[in-house]
Formats: C-alpha cells, structure tokens, sequence
C-alpha cells in the first residue's frame, strides 16, 4: 500500500472512529466543536492533536492546507493573529487609541498612530496588489498565493464558529476581532519583509514634514550618526537573535548529518513560533515551527534535511542623500534634472476623535526619512532630505522560499530553493541532511552596496556609517550611484546568489547572529562586502563560547541527537569561566571587605566572595552564584568602557580566545559589585540563592523556573528575563529560546526529532496548552517528535477533526 494511500485510509478510519468524541483542543474557545463532515463543499483538512497540543494538517492541496493551518493556528493564537491583522490594516488608533505602544511585532512603530500611518499608507497604495501580480519567481508562486487564500478561509471558519466561545480575555467579545483576506495575509508577510528596513523606521517615515512646514530637527556628526547606527543595526541588542549548528557526517556516530536549531525571538505577541507538521500526500510533508500568521513552517525538518536560521548581520536597507532643489524643497535632483516627490496622504480613524490626516513623501528610491531610530535624525532641510531604499519591499517570495525548504530532499535542496527564490530578508539558513551534508548560507535580500560603490558615491555620512555599521548613505543627486543589477539576482538592485557568504560540508557550521566570517573558525568565509558583515572582528561572547562548545562536540566525534540536546540545555555561561575566577579573588582582596556604591556609601561585599568563587559558572535553575553574577556583569558593562575590561586585547590572529584575562583594576568594577550587593540585599534575595528561585515566569498563579541566561553571559540558551525585584527578581522573560528542535537519522525513514516550544502552543491562559511545554523546559525534557505515520497513530492523546467551509 503506497503513502498516500495509507494516509488517506487512516485519515478516513480515524474519523470514523472520533465522529463523536474528537474535537479542537480547547485553546481559545471552551467547548470546541465535534468533528464534523463538511457539508456542500468547500475548503477542508484534517487536523490530528498529539501531545502538546500539535497538530498534523493533512490536504490535498496547497489552499486545503493552508485552511487547515489557518483554522488551526486560530485555535490557538486568535487573539494575537488578530491584533496582528489589526496592524496591518492600519487600525490600530480606531480600536487602541493613537497614542499607546504596539507590540512592535511588526514595525517598530512608537504609537499605534505612526503605526496606522506606514500600514494604511502601504494598503492605500495597493503595494501588496502590485507584488501578489508579480510572476514568479520574483513574484510569490501559484501555491504560496492559494496557501494564503487558504489561510484566510480557515481563520475565518474557525471565528464563525467559535467566536462567541473565546475565552482568551485578551480578546474575548473584542469588536476588532473579524474575518480577513488573502490581502491581510499577504500584507502581514510584506510586513514581516520589511521588518528591517522601512519597518525599522516608520517614526522617521510617517513624521516626515517638508521644512517650510516644520522646521528640521537639529542633526549629528558623523561620528555620532556611526556609533549610533552601529548601536541600531546590532544583532546582540536586538529581541532578535539565535543559535544554530549543523554537523557533518564525518563528526556523527553514523555518518549522518545533525542540526541543533535555537532561535531567540519575543516570548509574547505576534512574533511567536506556533508547532505544527504539514503534510499533502505525494507532494510535501514537514514539521517545525511557524511565526504566526505563517502559512509555511519557518523552522523545520523533514524526511531527510532540516534547517534553522539565525538573524543576519547584513543591513537590508541603505539610504540615499537627496540634493533639493533650492526653490522646493518636495522637488530633488538626479544629474542636475528636477524629480518632484510623490506625496502620500493617509487618513487614519482614532478611537474617540477626530480622524488624522498626514502625508508622506516618496522618492524613485524610496520614502523621506527624518530619522533612523531616536538616535540618528536624518534632517529634512531646505537643501537636502534622506530617502531610505529597502528591497524587501518588492519581496513577497520569502513563503516560496520555505516551501522549496519544505520539500527539499537535502542539503542542496536548500542551496536550491535559497537560489530561485531568493525570499529571505534578514537570516542566515543553517542546513543538515541524512546523507552526512552540512550548509551555511547567509542568503539574504540585501541592497547591492558594493565596497566600490561605497567608495565611491559615500556622501561625508556615509564614509562613518558605512564602515563601522555597514549602512551605506549614497549620493543620490548622481543616477551613476544607482545599484545595479547582478545577473542571478531575481530582482534589479539586489545581490544575486553568487555573491553570498556559504560553507558546506565543514565538519560543523554554526552561527550565533556574528557575520558569516566563523561560521567555522578553521575555515574562515572572507572576501564578502561590508553590508553583509565584518571579518576580522571582535566577536560576541555568546559566539565565542558556542565555536568552543561545537568545535569540542565536533572534535570528540560520535555524535547523537542526545549530544544536541545537552549542548542545549548545559546552560554553561561563558563569561563566568573567563572572569569569575578573577572577580572571586580580587573580590577576596578588596580591604576590609567593602567596595563603595554609586552613591558614596562603603558596602560590605565580603559575602559575595564565596559565593562567586563556589559558583558553579553556568546559569542552570539550581545554580547557586549565578544570580549574583548575572547582576553584577550587567553592571559592568554598562559602566566599564570595553577597552577598559581586557589584559589581552582583540586579536584577529586568536578570535575565539580574545580578549580575556580581566582587568580587575579597571574603574568602575568595584562600584558594580557595590551596587549589585545593595540591590540584592533590598530585594530579600541571598547572594547564593539558586537562580530558579529568583528566575522564573508566572502561569496560572504558579512559578516556573527557567533556566538560561541573558546575551553578556554568553549562554547558548539565551534568555532574556525582565527583572522586577519587588517580585522576587526575573519574573517574566521578554525574549530567547523559542522553537528549539534537536534532529538527525538513522537507518529508518522516520527522523529522530526532539523538539521544545519553550512559551508553549497558546498564549491564552485558559488552554491546556498554555504551560505545558514550559514546564518541560524548566524540567530539562524535551518532545519526542511524532513525525511518521505510525508514531502519530500510536499517540495516547490523538485526537481527530476534519475541519471545513460551511456552505
């Protein structure tokens, strides 16, 4: 009996079987449906629940599996899918107010106001139409535009039906609650395309005001404009980051490949992870994780490869310096030839006023831009303005780009679908495969700045902040400072695929958000442009300890899943193992055991000493010593310039191992750990408490110790916890480890898969699966993935429904 055909009979037994008793997981509405049979036709999928509350979605087509998925997801994270909708049709003001924050799950919008502004701006314009009519493959495929149909279907069928049975009080009996369409979708991905560019700066878009209007603000130096889009563009300060190591065959105890994936994205709101498996027999089955409002797996395996990725050090966008016509100031020059702007005006609805009308100024390169982030302002004067060019707003591709993921059978299937579609925007894509294979790729859309071309078109802005943060500012009165095109690049104006940073078959190639440079430290990627990256440059902590930890697993040889599994969860905090040490003893010399406070004050530290010294230097709930030092190297390095901290300074030649050796006299040192004793003692916190007592988030009323650490530790496991001390120190955590999957092979055809959701399924408080997989988190324990047919019918908690259109 072939695949298909044994799918389709337990598809059809197993809704036999659970007619009467199957039923939705109860996740956001109480009381969920019994299967029932479609009735008339229209869009279906059967959705299988495993433990955990994880769906397999089987259809027969693309849009029969993109409404299963969207029904599905709906169950799951109405609330937060439709606050995301909410966002992207511009109506935020109309149901929050204009003044509050978004979530800035999708732009980094201040208000909802400016929000409303760029997001109505982008639908009134008819962007998205523009691009869904785009032949593939510059244009998302036939299949991604019914997934997105689809997806629209299922989310709406599953609000019909269960809208007045919402029980997730983030949303409950909310007005702004509604169907969607095929264009919400596609403008929720447009959305998460230009997260990085003109998403990363719509304050400076929607604010912009010709200066006969407004007078400009005042601007920076070019020093300040590079240490500022230096501080901006940085992955390791973004809620943003990841890990992720494949290994290759010849380090595995049986010669296939391994991947260990971690990403670390916000625990709360619309750029979640959300766990699923996605079959349609004969043409495409895979498992993994999907940001929300997702029709593809984002992160993920199948039969035989799997992936992850990590945020990228390139910079998708650039800005081009605009030379203004001094009689009109909307009118710019391009070869001494006037081009008048193109205006933009955008009405929004506001909740309890008078609507708000506000206009933008767009360019052949893009839109003004007044300012990059609160800290560079980009003056619109009377002689010039800043126009900001973002190539992913002409890339609808990155669900193609999954798809060809999806069914990809190996390692240069990867490289494949990477080539043809070239559909992502800001990540790296780390690969392995049964065959032994490993890949790294930094494929990303990025704007075609050549080192030539920044050479030679850099306006004095530019020469600072190209260098130092791989923006480039362009001189954009001269049409010879145009990108360009590469050959094998799907869009004009972009980097074809030739030119991207790639390693395959190393024995290990890792990532962790530095440039492609040590992706592995014994083969060095180099000769790539600035805008993708640095080489040669001082590398993170977390980078550092995680090249030590896979060159060591690498090294020793004879890997398993179990190995991953426990680099994962070692918890091992690099820092710790190269300065405690020093602290503990300088701390044990300090005279008369006390150090002076910020203010003024001689604290006895002498208790911290013990504790530091006894210090286990890893970050695990049950680690004593850890809280204290985690406090204490915040302090420092907000306080101790870097150059101040180190022996041993940076050098290139010794990567990994620079800088070390701590400089205990630096200023500055002593004071942190002032500060840091007087803090924990205030908060009733001992300075050898284990970090779980102290490191935990609340669900339902009950603690839940977590593990990790935040990004200066250096943990692999990176989590960044929000510290409250009249609470009793890290209660709630913002961002970090998300979907983690831990996947090789054997000799079957099923994966060995191990999987965690940190945050769990759904965000609403009254499902089973709200905590579920975070106590397995906190517990060290792990999902064991039921990826093949058999495992999933031997599931003790399967339960079936056949979900539909009712006609």
């Amino acid at each position: 009996m072939t695949f298909r055909n044994r799918l389709r009979l337990f598809a059809v037994s197993g809704l036999a079987l659970f007619t009467v008793s199957a039923s939705l997981p109860p996740a956001a509405a109480s009381g969920a449906p019994e299967a029932r049979h479609p009735k008339g036709g229209g869009l279906s999928a059967t959705v299988r629940y495993t433990e955990y509350g994880i769906p397999h979605i089987v259809a027969k087509d693309y849009a029969n599996l993109g409404f299963g998925t969207g029904w599905a997801q709906a169950a799951d994270q109405v609330c937060t899918l439709a606050d995301g909708f909410v966002t992207v049709r511009g109506e935020r003001s109309k149901f929050f107010g204009p003044d509050a924050a978004p979530d800035f799950s999708l732009s980094s919008a201040t208000t909802n106001l400016s929000s409303d502004l760029f997001f109505r701006g982008v639908r009134e314009s008819g962007t998205v139409e523009r691009l869904l009519k785009v032949p593939a493959p510059a244009g998302p495929s036939r299949e991604a535009k019914e997934s997105m149909r689809g997806f629209a279907a299922g989310y709406n069928a599953w609000l019909a039906q269960n809208r007045h049975r919402i029980t997730d009080p983030a949303c409950r009996g909310a007005s702004w609650v509604r169907p969607i369409t095929a264009l919400d979708m596609a403008a929720h991905g447009f959305a998460l395309s230009v997260l990085g560019g003109q998403g990363r700066a719509v304050d400076g878009i929607t604010a912009t005001r010709p200066p006969t209007v407004a007078p400009p603000a005042a601007g920076v130096t070019p020093k300040e404009a590079a240490a500022a889009a230096e501080r901006l563009l940085s992955t390791q300060n973004a809620d943003m980051g990841s890990n992720a190591v494949a290994f290759r065959g010849s380090t595995t105890a049986n010669g296939r490949g391994l991947l260990l994936g971690n990403p670390h994205y916000p625990w709360d709101g619309g750029r979640r992870f959300w766990q699923s498996q996605q079959t349609i027999p004969g043409e495409l089955n895979v498992a993994g994780g999907s940001l929300l409002g997702s029709t593809t797996i984002s992160i993920g395996h199948n039969a035989d490869v799997a992936w992850s990725h990590t945020v990228a050090t390139g910079v998708p966008l650039n800005l081009h310096q605009l030379a203004l016509d001094p009689a009109d100031p909307t009118v710019y020059l391009v070869d001494g030839k006037p081009e008048r702007m193109t205006q933009r005006t955008v009405t929004v609805p506001v909740k309890d006023g008078a609507p708000v009308t506000r206009t933008q100024w767009w360019t052949r390169y893009g839109p003004v831009v007044t300012a990059f982030g609160a800290a560079l302002p980009l003056p619109w004067t009377a002689t010039t303005a800043y126009a900001l060019n973002d190539p992913n707003a002409m890339n609808l591709r990155a669900a193609d780009t999954a798809l060809g993921f999806s069914k990809a059978r190996s390692t240069a299937g990867i490289e494949r679908s990477l080539h043809r579609s070239q559909g992502l925007p800001w990540v790296n894509t780390i690969a392995a495969d049964r065959s032994g294979n490993s890949f790294f790729s930094q494929a990303q859309v990025l704007p075609r700045i050549t080192d030539e071309l920044a050479a030679r078109c850099s306006t004095p802005l530019g020469q600072a902040t190209y260098p130092s943060a791989g923006l480039a500012v362009l001189d954009g009165s001269k049409a010879s400072c145009a990108l360009g095109r590469d050959r094998d690049a799907v869009q004009p104006g972009i980097f074809g695929p030739g030119r991207m940073p790639t390693l395959k078959n190393a024995p290990y190639v890792e990532n962790s958000n530095d440039s492609a440079w040590l992706a592995n430290a014994d083969r060095p990627l180099t000769g790539y442009e600035r805008v993708f990256g640095t080489t040669a440059t001082q590398r993170s902590i977390r980078t550092r300890g995680a090249i030590e930890d896979v060159a060591a697993m690498a090294e020793r040889g004879r890997l398993r899943v179990g190995d991953l599994q426990r680099q994962q969860l070692a918890n091992r905090a690099p820092t710790g193992d190269l300065v405690a040490a020093d602290v503990a003893r300088w701390c044990a010399a300090l005279p008369g055991g006390t150090a002076v406070g910020s203010d003024g004050a001689a604290v006895d530290v002498s208790a911290a000493c013990p504790a530091l010294r006894r210090w286990d230097r890893s970050v695990a709930d049950d680690s004593r010593g850890a809280l204290l030092f985690d406090r204490f190297w915040r302090k420092v390095t907000v306080g101790v310039p870097a150059a101040e901290l180190w022996k041993v300074p940076f050098d290139a030649a010794d990567p990994v191992r620079t800088p070390r050796g701590l400089d205990t006299a630096a200023p500055g040192l002593s004071r942190a750990l002032a500060d840091t004793v007087t803090e924990l003692r205030a908060a009733r916190i001992a300075l050898d408490a284990p970090l779980g007592k102290h490191q935990f988030v609340v669900r339902n009323g009950k603690r839940i110790p977590v593990g990790g650490g935040t990004e200066s530790l250096g943990v692999w496991n990176k989590i960044e916890p929000v510290w409250n001390p009249a609470a009793g120190g890290y209660t709630e955590v913002s961002a970090g480890s998300s979907y983690i999957q831990a996947i090789g092979w054997d000799d079957s055809r099923c994966p060995v898969a191990r999987t965690l959701l940190t945050y769990s399924q759904s965000s609403n408080p009254n499902s089973p699966h709200y905590s579920d997989q975070t106590r397995l988190f906190s517990e060290g324990r792990w999902v064991t993935s039921r990826f093949c047919e058999k495992d999933i019918a031997r599931s003790p908690q399967l339960r079936v429904v056949r979900v539909h259109e009712r006609r």
